[in-house]
């Protein structure tokens, strides 16, 4: 389901979404700026993601893998 809003644009977005019409690149403005906010959300899902990975600490880490490998307890497969 889709919803309408509205935006408010400065001009130069404006004349960039036209452009971006006139030359086929979307059908109309609007498939313009949906396919602007999936582009950044995908982006910041991206960079949320780098940033909690780049909080992990390597050597934590690889003692947690190492924790677990030859417990018996772990049915075999």
């Amino acid at each position: 389901m889709v919803q309408k809003i509205a935006v408010t644009l400065n001009p130069k977005s404006v004349a960039e979404l036209d452009r971006w019409v006139k030359e086929g690149r979307y059908p109309n403005r609007s498939r313009a700026l949906q396919s602007a906010v999936d582009y950044l959300s995908e982006r910041e899902k991206r960079s949320r993601l780098v940033r909690e990975l780049n909080r992990l600490d390597p050597v934590e880490e690889s003692r947690l893998a190492e924790e677990g490998l030859g417990d018996a307890s772990w049915p075999t497969y």
